[in-house]
């Protein structure tokens, strides 16, 4: 039978650890200026991305880690790492790269991987994959995961309709508050990663 708990659990952790209300802005700062077909191809790529490196991860996570000699803080402090170079770029408005490139880099870093498909979803999901038990436990983790993922793409899909309504001056406002978001959080998971260390050593 369907595990109503471990799905509950999982889905909650999730939600938390990857924010569809707090992802809104940060994606509406990277994908402002394009065109609406382009920004819901965007949203769908990096929902796409986020669910297949999870998938890979829930399925094989602790042996690609063990293999490559990388720990569960080495991770998060990349991760942060790279959020905060992402951040400070939407901080200083310094994100005019070439359109096409822009639009690959955007879906592949940093939304879908490290922000939504982050070290601390990462982690949860290999947990919550090693922890569940028989057929009907596995079928609730990846039903979790699943249904997480859908209400990610709903998230940015709709917010695209703020764009229409705060026009270019808010766009700008949006872009800098999700920079000094984005730079919180880098830090928070840098900070997070470096405490890891100090407590296992």
């Amino acid at each position: 039978m369907f595990d109503f708990a471990v799905f509950g659990s999982l889905f909650l952790t999730l939600f938390v650890i990857m924010d569809p209300p707090g992802i809104t802005p940060i994606f509406l700062a990277l994908t402002s200026g394009r065109p609406s077909k382009v920004q819901r191809r965007m949203a769908w790529q990096a929902v796409c991305v986020a669910f297949g490196v999870i998938a890979v991860f829930g399925i094989c996570g602790q042996q690609i880690l063990d293999y490559l000699h990388v720990s569960v803080p080495a991770l998060m402090i990349a991760g942060g790492l790279l959020l905060l170079l992402i951040a400070l770029d939407l901080l200083t408005g310094k994100t005019d790269e070439p359109k096409q490139t822009k639009d690959v880099n955007v879906a592949l870093v940093p939304l879908g991987m490290p922000l939504l498909a982050g070290p601390g979803a990462i982690v949860s999901v290999i947990l919550a994959v090693q922890k569940a038990h028989g057929f009907s436990g596995q079928v609730s983790v990846w039903a979790a995961i699943a249904a997480m993922h859908v209400v990610l793409w709903v998230t940015m899909r709709y917010s695209l309709v703020i764009i229409r309504v705060i026009k270019d001056g808010g766009v700008v406002l949006v872009t800098r508050l999700a920079g000094m978001m984005l730079s919180a959080i880098a830090v928070q998971q840098i900070i997070n990663g470096v405490l890891q260390v100090i407590h296992t050593s």
